[in-house]
This record gives C-alpha cells, structure tokens and sequence, in this order.
C-alpha cells in the first residue's frame, strides 16, 4: 500500500510530513458500534480533529494510508479484534501513534508511543489529552498535556453520574464541575474555571462562603442533608432534598481546594 494519498499527505518514515501536518490530525476511529463511533466522531471534530471511522478490520486497513493517529476498539465481536489493525498499521507505518480502547489492561502490542486506555474509567477527556498530547509530538512541538481534567475526573467518576460535583479553591473559585453539575446549572463545563461561584451566585456567600474556607482551612469534612441553596433552585412546585457532602482536596496547584458533591435524596410536589 502507498505511503502518500491522494490529498498530498506524507506518510512515509523518511519524508518530510510538516506540509501535511499543517492541516487538521486526521485520526482513524475503529468501533464495531455505530452509535460510539457517531459519538466519538462528533466531538473529535468539535476539537479540530478530522476523523475517518470503520466498523471492521477490513474497513480500517484500507483507510491506513490515510491517517495521522489511530483510536481501536480491541474487542469488535465475530472474532475481530482492533490490535490486529495495530499490528498491520505497525507493519506498513510504523510512526502512527496508536490507542487502543479495552475493557481489560490486557496488552498484545508494543510500541513505546502507544497509549491504552480503560473503557468505563477512560472519559472522552482522556482521549482528547491523549490525541494533544500525540497531535503536539507530530507536530514538532513541545508536549504540554493539562492534567486536571484527567485528574478531576477520576473524582467524578468515582463518585457517579447521579452526582453533582464542584471542585474549587478555598475562594470559592471553581477548578473543574461534572457534566451533571453542568447540566443543572445550565452552562457549558468550560465556563466555570477561573470564576468564582459567589461572584456568580451571589446568593449562596451567606451559607457557604465560611463553609468551603473552612473545609479548607482546617482539612474538615461538611455533611448537609438538607438542600440549603447549594445550587440553583428547584423547579417551581417541586421541593428538593439534599445529601451535600464537602471534603478537602490537595488541587493541581498544590493548595487546598474542595470537593463539593451533592446527590438528591428526594422531590416532593408543592401544592
């Protein structure tokens, strides 16, 4: 198979690929499940990626030519399995960054360069830090991976997805939200970092201000299970109940911050 496609992109281990990486990275997505590779599509081209998706092996090799990092499902069912595309794409070029997406840590390829990533404690974050983090190497750039993002996320998925969850400094500035806590507040993920929660909502200073320096302070643990305006308020004829829990956090930066979670317990109509 040639090494150059018809659009100009270099491939090749020994050519010069700067003229093709000036364009977007244009990553190979293998999954056996329509509805994954649509998702994963999706928001990989909502980060500047352009994507090339297969549902078999068959399919994947003939796009290999054609790639710059390519994202496999290992398990494809009908005795498929996406390391088998690592292993031709290994063959044929060898400098394409591979990631493999598993339910187990199970590894039958090597490559230092090579990245795997656990289904059901991976989020598409992960991916994303992971794709960066390549795109920067094939680039020529250095790679400069942000963290917090893979790092908070842990937490919320510890937690689960019925949670709402807040990280913030001991100000009161948020440091990372949960897509739930997202969601109830109505506002994307990326506006909250860097604000501050009583700038915001005002409303909340007078309750939880002196809570969350003080969970901070002194490395406390807060339990409420009453709701207390934690957030925005319920629906109109609907009262809601609270389990509110707040524990501290060394953050990114070093300092204490908070993780502020709640979960409701209960929703009761108003008359």
């Amino acid at each position: 198979m040639p090494n150059d496609n018809e659009s100009g992109v270099k491939s090749g281990p020994g050519q010069d690929s700067a003229q093709a990486l000036a364009e977007p990275i244009r990553v190979l997505l293998l999954d056996d499940h329509p509805e994954n590779l649509l998702l994963r599509s999706t928001i990989l081209r909502k980060h500047g990626y352009l994507t090339e998706t297969a549902s078999t092996v068959e399919e994947a090799i003939v796009l290999l030519a054609e790639i710059d990092i390519a994202v496999l499902d290992y398990h494809l069912g009908a005795g498929q399995f996406g390391t088998d595309v690592a292993a031709a794409l290994r063959q044929q070029r060898p400098e394409v960054p591979i990631i493999i997406l598993s339910a187990t840590l199970e590894r039958r390829f090597g490559g230092v360069e090579d990245m795997h990533l656990l289904k059901g404690y991976s989020s598409i974050d992960d991916l994303v830090t992971a794709l960066r983090s390549f795109e920067a190497k094939l680039r020529g750039k250095p790679v400069v991976v942000d963290a917090r993002d893979f790092f908070y996320s842990r937490i919320s998925m510890a937690m689960g997805d019925d949670v709402v969850l807040e990280i913030l400094d001991g100000a009161g500035n948020w440091v990372y939200v949960n897509e739930s806590c997202a969601r109830l507040l109505e506002r994307p993920r990326d506006w909250f970092p860097g604000r501050n929660m009583f700038v915001e909502m005002p409303e909340l200073a007078a309750d939880w201000r002196e809570i969350l320096r003080t969970v901070a302070r002194d490395r406390e643990t807060y339990i409420d299970r009453t709701y207390r305006g934690l957030l925005n308020l319920p629906r109109r004829g609907e009262e809601w109940v609270w389990n509110v829990l707040a524990f501290p956090i060394t953050l990114h930066t070093r300092d204490t911050g908070v993780v502020l979670t709640a979960r409701t317990l209960e929703r009761k109509s108003v008359v």
